[in-house]
């Protein structure tokens, strides 16, 4: 069992009580109770309250995930508790997580990552197993443009709706009989952490489909205040590590780039042995354009053993993605959004 972490300087040396964050939705709460029944093993003697609300993201079901002004639809509010002491923890899907958060919290660690990779879901009743058997002018709902850009890319003869709203919520609109939708696309670990892997259809990634995540998708991401030692300490016990070398070295890629939620870019990341028997993160990468006419690809290797070099790699990533065309398919995006 680990020993009782060091105390806050900003804390009681007795604190063992602690106030943990989240979304109300289902998939939050069950990622919620990931974590905290994480903690109560490692510090049984340790009171942990769950506090949910309702986020911006949340409240708005309707507006386009592209057409929204703000990055931190589903951080903010839960940040703004955190700094001001009412939460101690909050407890994140870390693809919702902007890479630049305030200076006064910082992200304490992640859980072992659930399968990263985005699913494709048919409508009950056709009989289609994968994307490349749709038809022509089928309906794919997604609000992402990262998706949106990766069907233009590589399903151009399909057609694309946007669909907001929880898992259930999405699963109800595509099921509806009269519903436009004869498929959507989700991320695999939401699902399966809700217990509805029964659902999926088709995994995707760089094999299969052609598809490429989003940073961070499928971890979850604790956020803590940057000067609370005590509860970092108490996450270092329960974080895993080569997760949260992946998705520093993503993030990192992905701050680079300045392409925040709205970006049309895709991950893959793996650990390899190379032929001298090193360890090894592997990340492939794409930037595309909304029409899907233009792209940018690359995989590199590297050892990271380290924040520091995970954060390097990212870096190292984006400028290879930018030598071979992202940045000016990011400038025009950019550029559009600010004339639209």
């Amino acid at each position: 069992m680990a020993t009782a972490p060091p105390a806050s300087t900003s804390t009681s040396p007795q604190r063992k009580s602690f106030n943990v964050g989240t979304r109300k939705s289902k998939l939050a709460l069950a990622q919620t109770d990931l974590v905290v029944n994480a903690l109560k093993n490692a510090y049984p003697g340790y009171d942990f309250s769950i506090k949910s609300k309702d986020t911006a993201g949340d409240r708005d079901k309707l507006t386009a995930l592209k057409n929204m002004t703000s990055k931190n639809l589903w951080t903010e509010e839960l940040e703004e508790l955190l700094a001001a002491g009412h939460l101690d923890v909050i407890v994140h899907s870390l693809k919702d997580v902007p890479t630049l958060i305030p200076s006064t919290c910082s992200l304490g660690g992640v859980l072992t990552r659930e399968d990263p990779r985005d699913v494709l879901i048919v409508k009950p009743g056709l009989p289609y197993k994968s994307l490349s058997e749709l038809p022509a002018g089928s309906v794919v709902g997604t609000s992402s443009i990262r998706r949106t850009a990766q069907l233009a890319l590589k399903y151009p003869h399909l057609k694309v709706e946007s669909v907001r709203g929880n898992i259930e919520t999405r699963l109800a609109k595509l099921d509806a009989e009269d519903g436009p939708f004869q498929c959507i696309i989700l991320a695999a670990a939401g699902l399966l952490r809700v217990g509805l892997g029964d659902r999926i259809t088709q995994y995707l990634d760089s094999k299969n489909g052609g598809f490429l995540y989003a940073v961070g998708q499928g971890a979850i991401g604790i956020e803590i205040r940057s000067d609370d030692d005590t509860v970092l300490a108490m996450l270092n016990e329960i974080g895993h590590k080569k997760t949260l070398l992946e998705v520093l070295a993503e993030r990192s890629l992905l701050r680079v780039l300045e392409g925040g939620c709205s970006a049309p870019l895709g991950v893959e990341s793996e650990w390899i042995t190379d032929s001298n028997g090193k360890t090894k993160l592997r990340m492939r990468s794409i930037v595309v354009s909304v029409d899907g006419t233009r792209s940018s690809q690359v995989e590199l290797d590297s050892v990271v053993e380290s924040p520091a070099a995970a954060e390097a790699f990212g870096l190292e990533v984006a400028k290879e993605l930018v030598a071979q065309g992202a940045g000016s398919i990011l400038k025009d995006i950019k550029e559009n959004k600010a004339t639209s």
